[in-house]
């Protein structure tokens, strides 16, 4: 959890920045999601690293994407979960993290 005030550049179009207090961790583009790593800092049903596996298509086409899907790695389980859930940064962490 060391790095959560650091750059951490490149993964999926995410970075981290120190931040105010209440604002969100992470800058993140939706369409950068897919294939992104991210830890979640409470277990979800004992699972911990996860991986997007697929931005959920807006309808209209034209909208705002707000669903993303993602897959646990050891139990191959999916969810969907609200994209921007994955800013905030006392739930998730881009990338595998111990």
């Amino acid at each position: 959890m060391g790095a959560r005030g650091q750059e951490l550049g490149g993964e999926g179009g995410v970075t981290t920045q120190a931040r105010p207090q209440g604002k969100p961790a992470t800058s993140i583009h939706p369409k950068k999601l897919l294939h992104s790593k991210w830890t979640a800092l409470v277990p979800i049903a004992r699972q911990r690293h996860f991986i997007v596996t697929q931005v959920v298509e807006p309808e209209p086409p034209e909208g705002p994407v707000v669903w993303v899907d993602i897959e646990a790695v050891l139990s191959k389980k999916t969810q969907r979960i609200l994209w921007r859930d994955l800013q905030d940064a006392t739930r998730w962490v881009q990338g595998w993290v111990r």
